[in-house]
């Protein structure tokens, strides 16, 4: 369960981490693969999945909602390749919680909360108004802030609360988060895996391309 003290403190150690994250901004580096029918296998929660099945690209991220580098893929990376790539049917895409503090757990779980097809409506948002709620500065604490944000989203503050009581929605993003650390050797966000393969650092569309368009043939 995240309670609002919680949330409060992880600020702090939100900023602290992000600052500690590397950035690459033309080209992740590759650092190994995984098992790809081990790395497929869905977690507690199921992935949310963008493109279709059959794709030839297969890409999965690990992110976390407060992580810097994470926002910005997000906000430049990530609707370029959704046009190009994802909404043509070229490459499936999921997103997968790996959380670093309370904060960014607190904001998986709103997302969670209300089904699938707000997943990604809800992380976007968040992920592209980060500033306004993960580093608000005082008076304002970043759990009210949070809270007004996702009042776009249809949030009620009783819903909003009782989102953030639900321990089982708080166990089962942490048990993405371990079996990431422990399976797949995640240790930074974003992580990257394209058709297995490994990548570290926040990526451009142009460092993304030299990855996928050979596997395209394109």
């Amino acid at each position: 369960m995240i309670t609002r003290r919680d949330a409060l403190k992880a600020t702090g150690l939100a900023i602290g981490a992000a600052a500690l994250l590397p950035r690459f901004t033309l080209d992740a580096f590759a650092q190994g693969g995984a098992n790809l029918s081990t790395l497929m296998e869905p977690g507690p929660l199921g992935d949310v999945w963008l493109g279709p099945k059959n794709a030839k690209v297969t890409i999965i991220e690990y992110a976390s909602m407060t992580c810097s580098h994470c926002a910005a893929f997000h906000r430049t990376t990530y609707p370029v390749l959704k046009e190009r790539y994802i909404d043509t049917g070229k490459v499936r895409f999921t997103l997968r919680e790996f959380p670093l503090d309370p904060l960014a757990t607190a904001a998986f779980m709103l997302a969670r909360c209300d089904g699938d097809a707000k997943y990604y409506p809800i992380t976007d948002l968040l992920f592209d108004q980060q500033q306004g709620w993960a580093y608000v500065q005082k008076p304002q604490s970043p759990v009210d802030a949070l809270e007004q944000m996702l009042r776009q989203a249809g949030f009620s503050k009783d819903k909003f609360e009782a989102c953030l009581k639900d321990q089982k929605l708080y166990g089962a993003i942490n048990t993405v988060k371990q079996r990431g650390m422990d399976t797949f050797k995640v240790d930074s966000t974003p992580t990257f895996f394209i058709n297995g393969e490994r990548y570290t650092g926040e990526m451009s569309i142009e460092g993304m391309e030299k990855v996928i368009k050979p596997i395209l043939g394109a």
